[in-house]
């Protein structure tokens, strides 16, 4: 009986406004993972066969559905989007920002409560505004959450 080796998992992108495609794409290449990106709206990609486009029905979380129906244990996505990462770390996935913050059930708790707590405030007229703008060092720790979130899905595996 011959073992093969385990396929890699599947790197789902929440397309839509990801300043770290690129990133993405350059580290999923080096380790041999496909890369799913589910967008709304066609966006260019890479013409790599490891890389695919997954345009969805324009709509409230239609893109966060399809994330969430598919990514499970041995998968890793990338998402800003906080509900959208409950439900992945809940199906096993392994789920990161764009600003490398992984999420995990230790931490997704109380990002949950301070999302609630920032719509609360904005929606009573409070000035709460908005996330800090993404730069280098938010690339860069993406890169090194990304690399070592696929190291540690791999050696499980």
């Amino acid at each position: 009986m011959s073992t093969q080796p385990k396929p890699p998992g599947t790197i789902y992108v929440d397309g839509d406004a990801c300043p770290v495609k690129d990133e993405v794409y350059r580290v999923a290449e080096r380790h041999r993972w496909p890369v799913v990106v589910v967008s709304n709206s066609w966006i260019s990609i890479p013409r790599d066969g490891s890389v695919r486009l997954e345009v969805v029905p324009s709509g409230p979380d239609v893109a966060d559905d399809w994330i969430a129906a598919r990514a499970g244990a041995g998968d890793v996505v990338v998402t800003a989007d906080i509900p959208l990462a409950s439900r992945c770390v809940k199906a096993g996935a392994a789920v990161i920002s764009p600003t490398g913050k992984p999420f995990d059930e230790g931490s997704i708790g109380m990002a949950l409560a301070v999302r609630d707590l920032m719509t609360d405030l904005r929606s009573t007229g409070e000035i709460t505004g908005g996330p800090r703008p993404f730069a280098p060092k938010d690339r860069s720790r993406f890169l090194s959450a990304l690399h070592e979130a696929i190291v540690r899905i791999s050696r499980r595996g």
